[in-house]
């Protein structure tokens, strides 16, 4: 770090030609950021732009090869988490960082250096707690167990942990990538509340709408460095998303029109419950026909991650029955739904996708590692393994040194193209896609929304379970709505029936569906 004089300065936060490698691997090429005070300021970038390692650095996660970082007017040299914290930065990262097994105000006073005063008088962190929770509106109980907690709710826990400990810069990395719509409208006007209340936000997204609606200023990254800083005023979704991809970025999608074929998945009278035991899907009926996209939507919570579970043989069905182009597949485990024409891309690649120890070419080949040509007489073939990731990496344009680069080093959306590359290279006649653009960039999901629709026309059956009605509009032929593990009803994907759709998300079954119930006498 450089300069340590004090300076005078309009800007709450200076980090000038910050620069990072690892290796031969640059992951921040002379970044200059600036922030005022009082203000949004919106990071915009691909995955693997440099966002996140530039916070990171922040932080004092990482420490930068050479730059220099002014805060409040000072120079800034920070060692750790904790020093950031002292200094009043504070981090909300994507992937929480919460102890499951523990409550709240465990959570709260966990390696932060807390005097043992205060972890004896856990009444005192409780009151704390509540009274942040009372002022911001975050409805966080202090005595919660974490693993108790849903996500939009585990989310609330992470930025009031971050508050509990005095933030006046507060660094959000992709907020609202697990939230529903009601949530992440929540969570926006939290956001302006902090800066009404004197805090400055750092706001790392990659949904223009959001970005648009909230910031009041935002920089854009590209190949590690800062490329264009404007006031949110002067720009539009436009602009900022050729910024981002260094090309002009299609806002809509062009498609034609579905030639739905024979019925390939059928789902009849199918009831579940989830890991509590309690009731999840409650009869739940309908058919995916090749060659058409089906979505459903849903505030998340109301049986979409049972409906993919109990489909692809991942969680026990109680009544009902699930098949496959004719064949009753309602009981198969995994490993023999795996065999058949079916392909599933899960809704937490991290839980289910991937193993992120493992090399690209290794998570490429996860489902047929014992299958020819992959493997023989026991043996694993290196050489057609890594012919075929090396093939699926420039099909899905994944950005990565090598086949035998580990997948936790690469970005969200490049981990999600090679997931979906995997899936859609078994040539499968059944998709299953869960939450498919959660916490990827624009162009990514441009590339993976293109290559739905190319499989749609190619006669695929696909079924797109989504929170995100845009991606569901984009794509889908026509879109079911999930409420309180029921299916209230179906819509054409058209933009003007978007209001029918989130009336059906609050529990509003819609005319014809509720007209095809029995009378009452």
């Amino acid at each position: 770090m450089t300069d340590d004089k004090p300076m005078n300065s309009p800007y709450l936060l200076q980090m000038k030609e910050i620069y990072k490698s690892f290796g031969p691997v640059t992951v921040s090429a002379g970044v200059t950021l600036e922030v005022k005070p009082g203000e949004i300021h919106a990071l915009l970038g691909e995955n693997g732009a440099g966002k996140s390692v530039l916070m990171s650095i922040l932080c004092g996660i990482l420490k930068p090869d050479s730059g220099s970082i002014h805060y409040k007017g000072a120079p800034l040299n920070i060692g750790s988490p904790r020093e950031a914290i002292r200094h009043g930065i504070g981090m909300v990262h994507q992937h929480f960082m919460l102890v499951p097994n523990l409550t709240v105000a465990e959570n709260y006073v966990l390696g932060q250096g807390t005097p043992l005063r205060l972890i004896n008088d856990m009444k005192a962190v409780h009151q704390r707690i509540t009274a942040l929770s009372d002022r911001y509106g975050l409805d966080v109980r202090p005595d919660a167990v974490i693993e108790d907690l849903s996500v939009g709710e585990q989310q609330r826990v992470e930025i009031l942990k971050v508050l509990f400990h005095g933030t006046d810069l507060l660094i959000l990395d992709e907020p609202t990538a697990v939230l529903t719509p009601q949530e992440t409208d929540r969570l926006l006007d939290l956001m302006r509340d902090l800066v009404a209340d004197g805090k400055t936000v750092i706001f790392i997204s990659h949904k223009l709408d959001e970005v648009m609606r909230v910031s009041d200023q935002i920089s854009v990254m590209r190949d590690f460095k800062v490329v264009h800083t404007t006031a949110v005023t002067d720009t539009n979704p436009r602009e900022l998303a050729r910024l981002m991809v260094g090309r002009d970025v299609l806002m809509e999608l062009p498609r034609g029109s579905a030639n739905p074929g024979q019925v390939v998945l059928s789902v009849d009278g199918l009831s579940c419950r989830n890991d509590l035991g309690l009731p999840a899907l409650k009869g739940v009926s309908f058919s995916v026909k090749a060659g058409e996209i089906v979505g459903i939507a849903g505030v998340s919570g109301n049986g979409q991650t049972e409906l993919s579970l109990a489909i692809s043989g991942l969680l026990p069905i109680d009544a009902g029955k699930v098949s496959l182009e004719g064949k009753d597949i309602t009981g198969l485990s995994p490993a023999e739904i795996n065999q058949l024409s079916f392909a599933h891309v899960p809704e937490d690649r991290h839980k289910m996708g991937v193993l992120l120890p493992f090399t690209l070419a290794e998570n490429a080949i996860l489902h047929r590692y014992n299958q020819s040509p992959f493997a023989k007489k026991g043996l694993l073939q290196r050489g057609v393994t890594a012919s075929f990731a090396r093939d699926l990496i420039k099909r899905f344009r994944v950005k990565t040194p090598d086949e035998e680069e580990f997948l936790a080093n690469l970005s969200g959306g490049n981990q999600q193209k090679l997931v979906v590359a995997r899936e859609l290279a078994r040539d499968p006649n059944f998709i299953l896609v869960s939450q498919l653009t959660r916490g990827i960039d624009i162009g990514a999901i441009e590339f993976i929304l293109q290559e739905m629709l190319k499989q749609r026309d190619a006669g695929r059956a696909i079924l797109l379970i989504s929170t995100e009605l845009e991606e569901l509009f984009t794509v889908c032929d026509r879109i079911l709505v999930m409420f309180h593990g029921e299916i209230l009803g179906e819509v054409p994907a058209d933009r003007s029936r978007l209001e029918e759709v989130g009336l059906m998300m609050a529990g509003q079954r819609s005319a014809p569906a509720a007209a095809m119930e029995p009378a009452l006498t």
